[in-house]
């Protein structure tokens, strides 16, 4: 009986030993709060009750500190390899947002600098809340012209001619476009994409070298 009862003795007082132990290795571990630390005391003590906050708090650490990165960096890689390293990280919505913002940023650039009817309505179809939207929108507003090239008395002779058309001056006129008849007209025509007044001279002046009938006409009268 007497062996029992040290052996019970002995025994608590080894997992006493072991929780005081653990107990202080997660206490130095949460002053440190590295993942180094933390990941030290799972390595020790997988078991212990603090196991799963160790996890958790390695996860975060490591979640800010590819926020910091990407933050750093400022620039679309950045939080794009954010995103593919922490998909579910507590900064993923925020990184896409921010993605989003620069590659609006370079599109309209790119944009703005050779302005057409089709660049910037495919931004505005990518990028529709965009600050950059509003002058996108203004500046297709100023597209207000067309290089119109001819007129047709039905849709099989429109779309005849404007695949020539297309061949011959299609880089001018950025796209040939066949406009419908309004109202009683039967009358099909073929005209440029939109473009701004000074545009359309200029594509008109191109096209009439080649030998095509051009003229410059309002966007609202050739539709």
């Amino acid at each position: 009986m007497n062996l029992l009862r040290a052996l019970c003795f002995i025994t608590a007082a080894a997992l006493i030993v072991a929780c005081s132990s653990a107990e202080s290795d997660w206490n130095q571990a949460s002053q440190t709060n590295t993942v180094a630390a933390y990941q030290d005391f799972l390595n020790k003590h997988a078991d212990d009750q603090h196991a799963a906050q160790a996890k958790q708090q390695i996860a975060t650490l490591q979640d800010n500190e590819a926020w910091a990165t990407a933050q750093q960096a400022n620039s679309a890689a950045g939080y794009q390899q954010y995103l593919s390293s922490m998909p579910s990280g507590a900064h993923a919505q925020e990184a896409h947002d921010k993605l989003t913002a620069l590659q609006a940023t370079d599109a309209w650039n790119s944009t703005k600098n050779n302005p057409t009817e089709a660049s910037l309505n495919s931004f505005l179809q990518m990028y529709p809340n965009a600050p950059e939207a509003s002058d996108a929108r203004q500046m297709l507003q100023t597209l207000g012209y067309r290089a119109q090239l001819g007129s047709y008395p039905s849709s099989d002779a429109a779309d005849k001619a404007k695949g020539k058309l297309q061949d011959k001056f299609g880089s001018v006129l950025q796209q040939v476009v066949v406009v419908q008849p309004m109202g009683k007209s039967k009358t099909y025509h073929l005209s440029s994409a939109a473009m701004t007044q000074d545009q359309a001279k200029a594509a008109c002046a191109q096209v009439k070298k080649g030998g095509q009938h051009c003229e410059v006409v309002k966007k609202e009268s050739s539709m």
